[in-house]
């Protein structure tokens, strides 16, 4: 995936928001794929949201675009407001829960639906899959394989590129339940619909009222226990740092090449082992970020925690972005491009859109 800045923005001129209102469902639809630099805080959805109604689109026609970029704001809130919460059960516990696994056949790309496992090769490969099958992946395993969401949430965002955890994991309870108020079931005719396969006689071959009384099916019970780990940088060199200059903070989410770029200031990328730990992301993930980080003018890498950072820091005044993981972070805190100016935490999406809509000029 391109990671040189100049090329990134170049995308922004490629968005279709008046397709994507149309097509977005299908795998072949007018999707941006800008996702992996938003999340990475490259580029951000106010970024986004401003190009787009600066070319003057009729508002109806680019509602839907819009939305799905508040979608990425609205799950950011709720991580601000709940924390750690996040990370189990949000609104109410899942039901029928009958494992704590992940269904080896996902993993394995193997679970007897074309599209689904074809889906999965290429996430390997490239570290991007539609939302569509995210959904789909989810759904069968936590509501058709009786599996938590938590374990399989981690195994998807490993392997994201886009990973955000707050994005990933409330997706994951919106499918199951645990953060909505229905299960989410996608039967092989939506499946044949939308991704162009004409597959039939499968265990997901059935009407959306047979779901509830569903056996697992025998692709499904052979189960795994996942061993998520991030291999981190090896870094020999010690970075240097300026006390007379203040120091930048940038991390796994805040990327931001254009962070007061001008200025003459230490810029450090902070990867803190313990972040990782609980978050773990793939080496293509790591990568990913490295990359990204080179366009970072006079970028230097510290692989250790915060407070170990302080120490070399020492009296230079530090710099930081707002975000659920800085809450160690000591020093000056800045806050990020949002959309609207809507926070807070609202118990649906659209409570939180109709909000917003009323700064949409």
């Amino acid at each position: 995936m391109e990671t040189d800045f100049s090329k990134i923005l170049q995308k922004l001129d490629s968005i279709s928001p008046v397709e994507y209102g149309k097509n977005r469902n299908f795998i072949d639809g007018a999707v941006t794929q800008l996702s992996p630099y938003i999340s990475r805080g490259v580029i951000s959805t106010k970024q986004v949201f401003e190009y787009i109604m600066s070319q003057d689109y009729p508002f109806y026609k680019i509602e839907k675009f819009i939305q799905e970029l508040a979608w990425r704001d609205y799950w950011q809130q709720i991580w601000i407001d709940k924390g750690t919460l996040i990370n189990s059960d949000l609104k109410k516990k899942q039901e029928g829960v009958q494992n704590y696994f992940i269904p080896k056949s996902i993993v394995d790309a193997n679970t007897s639906i074309f599209a689904i496992d074809e889906a999965i090769q290429e996430f390997y490969k490239t570290g991007y899959i539609h939302n569509h099958l995210r959904m789909y992946i989810a759904a069968l395993c936590c509501n058709v394989a009786k599996s938590h969401w938590k374990l399989p949430s981690q195994w998807m965002y490993y392997h994201l590129l886009d990973a955000d955890w707050a994005s990933n994991s409330l997706s994951w309870q919106w499918v199951c339940g645990s953060n909505s108020n229905k299960l989410y079931y996608a039967n092989q005719n939506n499946i044949n619909k939308y991704c162009y396969t004409n597959q039939k006689n499968t265990f997901l071959d059935v009407e959306y009222h047979q779901f509830s009384t569903l056996e697992i099916p025998k692709e499904l019970t052979v189960l795994e226990k996942l061993k998520l780990e991030t291999s981190l940088p090896d870094i020999k060199k010690q970075i240097s740092i300026d006390q007379e200059k203040p120091t930048l903070i940038y991390n796994f989410y805040n990327l931001d090449p254009k962070w007061k770029s001008k200025l003459d200031v230490n810029r450090v990328l902070l990867i803190e082992p313990s972040i990782f730990k609980t978050y773990p992301i793939s080496k293509k993930s790591m990568e990913f970020m490295l990359d990204l980080s080179k366009n970072i003018n006079s970028i230097q890498l510290y692989v250790g925690e915060f407070k170990e950072l302080k120490k070399v820091t020492k009296e230079s005044r530090i710099y930081y972005k707002e975000h659920p993981l800085n809450h160690c972070y000591e020093g000056t805190e800045e806050d990020r491009d949002w959309i609207f100016p809507v926070t807070g935490y609202f118990p649906s999406f659209f409570k939180y859109w109709n909000k917003c809509k009323k700064h949409i000029k």
